[in-house]
């Protein structure tokens, strides 16, 4: 039997297991397996070790894995395994062991990591460890052997449209289905894999090698048209690096579904959806899109040219007046404090964002610090010659000043010192207060009057130092930013 962890990755954003359940449908029929996820299981530590001994036939234990508050978890919940079962074998995938491969060879209780799509690289190490054979025949794979780490070579990408459908029936499904702006029952899906663009400081183009694996359209609209039906899901959150890379692949599915009413959102380019026909955009609208994430990431040509983005400023503006006349809402991602000026980068961008709430006031805005990513990129080796290096250990990304890495917000880059984070922070209270989140369902109109009426003399005269009665209101009414409102 095969145990499939899904660590805890937020408090509150409760998605669908969908990294270890793609393991799980390939497995269907030919091994037998058992999801804990950590989204549902607040003890999930110490259910891995009783699902274990209530299981002694258990082999492996697989182990999905993002940097961040995932490995807060993954790393001591997989010790405790292996201490405790040293026969069982640990595998890793995800984004962090196909970045990071050697950092988690080094620990002992990881015997294998599976780079990038994993699905045929699970199934071809279990039949070598299961039949005997040559493990350096396995693409995808990373291991250790005689003293040394060995990494096999990328392993060739595949049609998702050739693996199985999720074994959404196996699990508790219901568990999952949350309020959201979208809708009254709204739930995950992942319709597509990848990304075919190379921005510098995504790691997604790291993982999938500048690849778009998508489904066919047909196959998305059963599948939610199925989950319609069977969970009453009226809301879906495509998590999708790229949902809109493919005009024609969007437009079916907006049309599949607009019977159903119900509201979607996913992730874009900016470039990509500006060239999209306006009978596109009036079938998304009738389909349900009520909200596209898009990275604008900053208002400098150069700099955009830095990060390897085909995109000028002006388009995002362009979206901001386009999305503004369709109805549906704009979710602006910036990436700030870009050497080798972060505080110019970042009062630019200030000013940029004026420009987009005055077009479109409705348009939303995520902040984020620039990260490195690994890689050869530009940016990677500026970060690089500034000092900037990944921990080597495990431990060492368990540190404070890592576990928040992930999430953007302090990256410890040597060129952003803290008061860049508070100028950041600080603009982001005010601009939040001024035009509080559609995202968060418990800002009642009251709460949005009385924030506003309190942040507009800050807006107005850009003032944003120390914006203490606001932050004092936030933890008031548990305000939620819209980067964390569950979409």
């Amino acid at each position: 039997m095969i145990l499939l962890y899904n660590p805890r990755a937020a408090e509150f954003r409760w998605r669908l297991p969908i990294s270890v359940m793609s393991l799980a449908a390939v497995f269907e029929g030919k091994y037998d397996w058992k999801i804990v996820d950590g989204n549902l299981d607040t003890d999930a530590g110490n259910t891995l070790i009783r699902t274990i001994e209530k299981n002694p036939d258990i082999k492996y234990l697989m182990v999905s894995v993002m940097p961040g508050p995932q490995m807060t978890r993954a790393v001591p919940h997989t010790r405790a395994v292996k201490k405790k079962f040293p026969h069982i074998t640990v595998i890793w995938g995800g984004y962090f062991p196909t970045s990071h491969s050697e950092v988690c060879l080094r620990d002992e209780a990881i015997d294998y990591v599976v780079r990038s799509q994993g699905e045929n690289t699970i199934l071809e190490l279990l039949d070598v460890l299961e039949n005997g054979g040559d493990l350096a025949n396995i693409d995808g794979l990373s291991y250790r052997e005689n003293g040394t780490f060995k990494h096999n070579r990328n392993r060739k990408l595949m049609d998702i449209n050739a693996f199985p459908v999720l074994p959404y029936e196996k699990i508790p499904v219901a568990r999952y289905v949350k309020p959201t702006m979208l809708g009254s029952r709204t739930l995950s899906y992942h319709s597509s894999q990848g990304c075919p663009f190379t921005c510098s400081f995504c790691a997604v183009t790291k993982n999938y090698f500048g690849r778009w694996l998508a489904e066919k359209p047909e196959r998305t609209i059963n599948t939610i048209r199925w989950m319609h039906e069977t969970y009453g899901m009226n809301g879906i959150e495509f998590h999708d690096s790229n949902f809109f890379t493919a005009e024609k692949r969007v437009a079916a599915f907006a049309d599949g579904i607009k019977d159903l009413d119900i509201g979607w959102w996913g992730e874009g380019t900016i470039d990509t959806i500006m060239r999209y026909d306006d009978s596109t955009w009036a079938l998304m609208r009738e389909g349900g899109c009520k909200m596209i994430f898009m990275g604008a990431e900053n208002a400098s040509a150069t700099t955009l040219k830095f990060m390897n983005k085909v995109l000028a400023p002006e388009t995002t503006l362009e979206m901001a007046e386009k999305s503004k006349r369709y109805g549906i809402i704009p979710e602006f991602s910036f990436v700030l404090g870009n050497p080798p000026d972060p505080t110019a980068d970042i009062e630019e961008n200030i000013e940029f964002i004026y420009k987009i709430k005055k077009i479109n006031p409705a348009s939303e805005i995520i902040l984020y610090m620039y990260t490195p990513t690994p890689g050869d990129d530009l940016m990677f080796a500026e970060a690089q010659k500034a000092g900037f290096k990944y921990p080597e250990t495990l431990d060492g990304w368990l540190a404070p000043e890592w576990s928040t890495f992930a999430r953007r917000r302090n990256p410890h880059t040597p060129w952003v010192t803290q008061k860049h984070i508070d100028r950041l922070n600080n603009f982001e209270t005010v601009l939040n207060a001024r035009y509080p989140t559609a995202s968060d369902l418990k800002i009642r109109p009251w709460h949005r009057r009385i924030l506003q009426g309190m942040s507009s003399w800050r807006y107005g005269t850009k003032f944003y130092t120390t914006p203490l009665e606001l932050k004092a209101m936030f933890k008031f009414i548990s305000y939620t930013q819209p980067e964390q409102a569950g979409l």
